[in-house]
């Protein structure tokens, strides 16, 4: 068996010790239950050790009532708890909530509010999306989809959207440790600030919904970064969120344009390095690079 610990995924170049300051929150890579070392063979028979991301279930509970087990790596289920219940429109903003108790070795998490509400209903009346894990979505969060238009003013210009791919790319995160994993991040400007990662794609999201609630960050200034495809989910969910832009490296689902055109999402995709496809909201994107380009001709 080989003693030496797996190499880790090359990044075309590290973000810096003073971009990674500006964070508020992000992968912490000195937690060693998140990841564990199994022994396999390569291509050539080999042995060899890699890298595995730990998933394990997690019963969210609120208040008396089961709500769902997920699939996660456990690392800020208080974030994941809170985000859900928000997403899926059980938890209100103005919900006081009153506890939030995570238990490790039952994998249970509950979130006590002070207003008691029956779900058995809402549980009963839900639609699978395509999400990592299988999510879910309520019926009643379609239903009120159709009300909402996003209005923000805010223009992300395409050298701040170049910085953060750049930023992002070069985190130290389990994705580059191990993979199997994907990442989403809430940036303003050219700075990524919270970066949350599971095995999930929705699971990230709900991590930092749940950041934003607790914290009391708005998100009208905000854009929202995914490694995932642009669902119906991850429109939906962004939308819930109040956040006006959305990225992703990966493409689109027609579903998702058509609902980012309805609620007014800028909703960017296959974005990598200097290039990128909108097809929702293009207003709001600025296109300064052009002029860099021009002063340099």
């Amino acid at each position: 068996m080989v003693d030496k610990a797996p190499p880790r995924r090359a990044v075309a170049k590290a973000t810096s010790e003073e971009e990674l300051a500006g964070f508020l929150l992000r992968p912490d890579m000195c937690r060693k239950d998140l990841t564990e070392i199994v022994a396999g063979f390569d291509q050539d028979g080999n042995e060899s050790r890699s890298a595995v991301v730990v998933e394990r279930p997690l019963t969210l509970f609120l208040n008396g009532q089961e709500i769902v087990t997920m699939m996660t790596i456990s690392d800020y289920p208080d974030f994941l708890a809170v985000g859900y219940l928000l997403n899926q429109n059980m938890l209100q903003p103005d919900d006081k909530i009153e506890a939030i108790d995570y238990d490790d070795d039952l994998e249970t998490v509950v979130v006590r509010t002070n207003r008691q509400t029956d779900f058995e209903e809402k549980l009963k009346k839900k639609t699978l999306t395509s999400g990592c894990a299988q999510g879910t979505v309520f019926g009643d969060i379609m239903e009120k989809l159709e009300e909402v238009k996003l209005i923000s003013s805010n223009r992300l210009k395409t050298t701040d959207l170049f910085a953060l791919l750049r930023k992002i790319n070069g985190t130290p995160s389990l994705y580059l440790e191990a993979g199997a994993i994907h990442g989403c991040a809430l940036c303003k400007g050219n700075q990524p600030l919270v970066y949350m990662e599971d095995v999930g794609r929705h699971n990230a999201v709900d991590k930092i919904a749940g950041y934003m609630h607790l914290n009391s960050i708005e998100p009208d200034d905000k854009v929202f970064f995914t490694t995932g495809r642009l669902t119906s989910e991850m429109v939906i969910k962004t939308v819930s969120m109040g956040i006006p832009v959305l990225i992703s490296r990966s493409g689109f689902t027609a579903w998702g344009v058509e609902l980012a055109c309805q609620t007014g999402l800028t909703l960017i995709g296959r974005a990598k390095g200097k290039r990128f496809t909108v097809l929702s909201g293009q207003e709001r994107i600025e296109f300064d690079h052009l002029e860099e380009v021009t002063n340099e001709s």
